[in-house]
């Protein structure tokens, strides 16, 4: 098991999670007993201060392989150490969800103590979340500004735009608004609201789990 800073490109990101919310008292010890219960784990990069040479309270875990890093984002997330549930979830985007997920908010100009875990507390009180809220990171594990949170209805989506648009998360005033599809249209236009109203008439069960806050017990392997 390594320790170190890794470049993304040599990172398999397919095959990394990102762990949050971790207690100071988590080592990379701690966290190797814990997320090799979900498969062989090759790597985990744990941020330090480079002051006080202390973790920054969250950690990238790459698996030997894409299924293992799944698995561990099923059944690892909510997990408690120390008394505090943690954080875990696919580093990479999941290509295909960008476009099928329609109420899909960027929350950008993020203070740099704004984590997964402060913009899954703040933004699911406006509605339910299916997926954990992501932060883009640079290579060492330091947010880039900017995040992404999906709701399972656009009523929600626009609760939350409405509301926390130019409001102060931590120290800035976060800017929110539909994210961008990769043709470079905004989500929530009227088309896809309307296919979204359809979707729910024809199938009103939720096609993905929604974020629940009950940990998930690790089974026996």
């Amino acid at each position: 098991m390594m320790n170190r800073p890794i470049k993304e490109s040599e990172r398999n990101q397919e095959a990394t999670v990102y762990v949050g919310n971790l207690d100071e008292r988590v080592t990379e010890a701690l966290l190797y007993q814990l997320m090799i219960q979900a498969g062989p784990v090759v790597n985990i990069f744990m941020p330090r201060d480079r002051l006080q040479e202390e973790h920054q309270g969250y950690a990238f875990v790459e698996y030997r392989g894409e299924k293992d890093a799944g698995y561990a984002a099923a059944v690892l997330n909510q997990i408690k150490m120390f008394g505090k549930a943690i954080r875990v979830n696919r580093a990479a985007q999941d290509r295909e969800r960008d476009q099928d997920v329609g109420a899909r908010l960027f929350v950008g100009n993020l203070d740099p103590m704004v984590d997964e875990q402060v913009l899954s507390d703040t933004f699911s009180t406006f509605g339910a979340l299916i997926e954990t809220p992501t932060i883009s990171r640079d290579s060492e594990g330091n947010s880039k500004g900017y995040g992404f949170v999906c709701f399972d209805s656009f009523e929600a989506s626009d609760k939350a735009l409405e509301a926390m648009n130019n409001q102060f998360l931590m120290n800035r005033p976060c800017k929110v608004d539909y994210a961008l599809k990769k043709d470079g249209k905004k989500h929530g236009d009227e088309a896809e609201r309307t296919l979204a109203s359809q979707a729910r008439q024809n199938n009103p069960a939720p096609s993905r789990p929604l974020i629940s806050s009950t940990p998930t017990p690790a089974p026996s392997r």
